[in-house]
């Protein structure tokens, strides 16, 4: 039975992020880039100066929505996680270097859609019963095209519920087992068989936490957000540039494997993999997978904002991504090509490839600061997608089904940190293939909105 879901699954996914989706992508992000006259470099300073400032900023949401700060600290929290270790690891070793090149292009797009995702779900959301701002693809769906695309919306909401107990906790927890297990085997604290039995406790404990911050309500979960984002992603950065520094002879090398292997990667994996569209179809699925441009999940985060400027909320998405794929991203493909470690081209690795990076160069000592960095990765990425579960089953059954679904939500990571997750990730990347769909036909069909908007915007 779970031999023919594996192969069905594969046959899906194979097709969801084949040509038509790269055409897909890759075209709506073209398509609002030049309908915006390339608004994430014309404005790039601008959202840059504006979201590094709020960093530093004191000040309070109304109650049911977070500053615009905590929303995009919300959003980070969701896309700088696993994917940005191992999704990253795991594009160069099926890729080659080249895959990195490829990451970068869909960024730069990416920057415009999340632009267009976050000004729409701001302009087009609602406040619920309880006061609370609720938005997203399947808002603007059903209040920007209107009552004859309203199955879009509930498609769209449908693959989000689904997506999110897999790629939003399971595999999250998953990584998080594997980290503290990894760092405690190397200090000989436990035994190889006493780490199913570790791993269980720590399920049983991110299960407690992830239910006492999202039952907390949005003000809580925009709290954590905005101090553990900032914490997390300095630690990391800090680490990785350690591993640059120390091998900065090397750079010069490792960036031509980057751009030429973009083309012609068997120049830099012996042959193993030979093919160009692997290569971009590798780096280009692990770079949504990673900042959720073209996915739309972040811009429910971003609806919630205390604030009635669509466009200007829209610019912290254009620095979202920039953080997440340009920065991180580039970071962990550098500390993996950097420290010289052998990598088995043609094989699918993870975060285990990223950890060798940092252990080749600083230690077997610095697996107590990387398991910190992927511990903090991956629970704040379980926070946010336990937000944007929440909002999709919200809008299919109601407000009563919020709970109920957090306290499910919340005890999957029991079952992520014991449990073989191989099918799990299979079926999750596939999922996220399923919620662009409905997400770029909205977006397409609103460019024009989107522009309206934007002109609006800054005529004022």
């Amino acid at each position: 039975m779970l031999q023919m879901i594996e192969k069905i699954n594969s046959a899906v996914n194979g097709f969801i992020w084949g040509v038509p989706a790269m055409i897909c992508i890759i075209g709506v992000g073209l398509i609002l880039s030049l309908r915006t006259k390339f608004i994430q470099i014309r404005k790039f300073g601008h959202a840059l100066k504006m979201t590094v400032g709020r960093i530093f900023e004191k000040t309070e949401a109304a109650d049911g929505t977070m500053t615009p700060f905590q929303a995009v600290c919300t959003a980070l929290s969701a896309t700088v996680g696993t994917g940005n270790i191992a999704g990253v690891a795991g594009a160069i070793a099926i890729g080659g270097p080249g895959a990195v090149f490829w990451m970068w292009i869909s960024a730069l797009l990416g920057m415009c859609t999340k632009f267009s995702e976050v000004t729409l779900a701001v302009h087009f959301r609602e406040k619920n019963k309880h006061g609370d701002y609720v938005g997203g693809p399947m808002y603007y769906i059903k209040n920007g095209l209107g009552k004859n695309w309203t199955w879009l919306a509930y498609l769209f909401a449908g693959f989000g519920v689904l997506t999110v107990f897999g790629t939003g906790n399971a595999t999250q927890v998953n990584t998080i087992t594997t980290a503290i297990n990894s760092a405690l085997s190397n200090y000989h604290v436990i035994s190889s068989d006493s780490s199913k039995i570790i791993s269980l406790i720590i399920g049983i404990m991110i299960a407690l936490l992830v239910a006492a911050v999202l039952l907390g309500g949005i003000k809580r979960i925009g709290k954590v957000t905005e101090k553990l984002v900032p914490f997390m992603a300095v630690l990391y950065i800090v680490l990785g540039i350690g591993v640059i520094l120390i091998n900065i002879e090397s750079v010069p090398a490792v960036f031509e494997s980057v751009f030429v292997g973009a083309f012609q990667p068997s120049a830099f994996t012996g042959g193993i993999v030979g093919s160009f569209f692997l290569s971009m179809k590798k780096g280009v699925s692990r770079g949504i997978f990673s900042n959720e441009a073209g996915l739309g999940t972040g811009s429910i985060a971003h609806a919630c904002a205390d604030t009635n400027k669509p466009v200007q909320q829209g610019l912290f998405g254009i620095f979202e991504v920039f953080a997440d794929t340009i920065i991180i991203c580039t970071l962990t493909a550098l500390i993996i090509l950097c420290s010289g470690i052998s990598i088995n081209y043609g094989v699918d690795a993870g975060a285990e490839l990223t950890i060798s990076g940092f252990t080749s160069t600083y230690g077997g000592w610095v697996s107590i600061f990387t398991a910190i960095a992927l511990c903090c990765f991956a629970f704040s990425t379980i926070l946010g997608w336990g937000l944007y579960g929440a909002r999709c089953i919200e809008f299919i059954f109601g407000e009563k089904v919020i709970k109920p679904f957090m306290i499910a939500y919340s005890l999957i990571a029991i079952v992520g940190a014991t449990a073989d997750l191989g099918l799990i990730w299979g079926i999750s990347d596939t999922c996220n293939g399923l919620m662009a769909i409905p997400n770029l036909i909205a977006l397409f069909l609103l460019s024009g909105t989107v522009v309206k908007l934007t002109k609006e915007h800054f005529k004022k």
